[in-house]
């Protein structure tokens, strides 16, 4: 769907917006000139996806329902903050409001290639992970994917992960209707997470916290990108764990990370702990074709945990 005007208020109060924000249109004359070209990307339950094009000016733009807008808000936010960090490139934030009909927020159109998810995205991750904070959690609550994502503070990782991360999943999986084996193995592996962390003290690092393939690309230069963050305070290795999940990530990148941040014994033990709150939530969002999946991790980590 592509349109020469803005077809709707949100639309309009965005043009709007950009036209009145100094640096965001490429072409001084664009600001009162050509009109609006909206193309519409794709969509998911929550949230709809265009670019829009000012001239010469491009943004790349998400919008959803009034009641959706702290899903983008937080976005905003989590993209605020791993830009403080200097470590790693990232879209531009141009505007972010909520309208009558929609909240919206425009970024910055990168030209994104595959791959990318190499050596310097490794560096620039562990670089990410050297900013660290006092507590484990954040400001706010978040979404993972369009699923709540519950973040408030603690001192203590095991605890949070256990109540902020691993519970509200397996709640959810109850609610949708797969209990059985992943209810009683969850509810035990609920009570055995502070054994299977003991002795692990993890500072809390600033995470992307959605580390997948998807989310990470390169520029035409080979700059490394990421986008769509569910930042928090955690663990680093969560985020590298994640990026193990699904694949595509290079050799490269986990060596380039290793050498800049090695980490510390029993990783490969914490990485199915930490992937199963994402294999939990996919099995939420998608379907039971994640059934299998988590049961076994769950079955796995209740034996080690013993």
């Amino acid at each position: 769907m592509s349109a020469a005007l803005p077809a709707t208020p949100w639309q309009q109060a965005l043009v709007s917006t950009l036209r009145a924000t100094p640096g965001a249109l490429d072409d001084v004359a664009a600001r009162n000139g050509p009109p609006a070209a909206w193309t519409a990307i794709g969509r998911n339950a929550s949230v709809s996806v265009w670019s829009l094009a000012i001239g010469e000016s491009r943004f790349f733009v998400k919008a959803a329902a009034p009641e959706h807008a702290d899903m983008l808000s937080a976005e905003v936010e989590a993209l605020a903050a791993l830009r403080e960090a200097h470590a790693v490139r990232l879209p531009q934030v141009y505007a972010s409001a909520t309208a009558a009909d929609a909240a919206f927020v425009a970024l910055e159109w990168l030209d994104i290639a595959d791959g990318g998810r190499d050596a310097p995205l490794g560096r620039a991750l562990a670089a990410l992970h050297a900013t660290t904070g006092t507590r484990f959690g954040w400001h706010r609550d978040n979404h993972i994917g369009t699923t709540p994502q519950q973040n408030t503070w603690n001192d203590d990782w095991a605890a949070f992960f256990r109540d902020r991360r691993l519970a509200p999943q397996l709640a959810l999986a109850m609610q949708n209707g797969y209990e059985g084996r992943l209810a009683r193995d969850g509810e035990r592996l609920l009570a055995r997470v502070p054994a299977l962390l003991e002795g692990h003290e993890p500072a809390p690092s600033l995470l992307h916290g959605d580390l997948w393939a998807g989310n990470a690309g390169r520029l035409a230069d080979g700059t490394p990108v990421v986008f769509d963050p569910a930042s928090y305070y955690g663990d680093r290795e969560a985020d590298l764990a994640m990026t193990e999940l699904f694949g595509g990530f290079t050799p490269e990148f986990y060596t380039a990370y290793a050498e800049a941040a090695p980490l510390p014994e029993g990783y490969e033990q914490r990485r199915t702990l930490y992937n199963l709150y994402h294999v939990l939530n996919h099995l939420n969002l998608f379907g039971a074709s994640y059934l299998d999946r988590a049961v076994a991790m769950t079955k796995e980590l209740v034996a080690q945990g013993r």
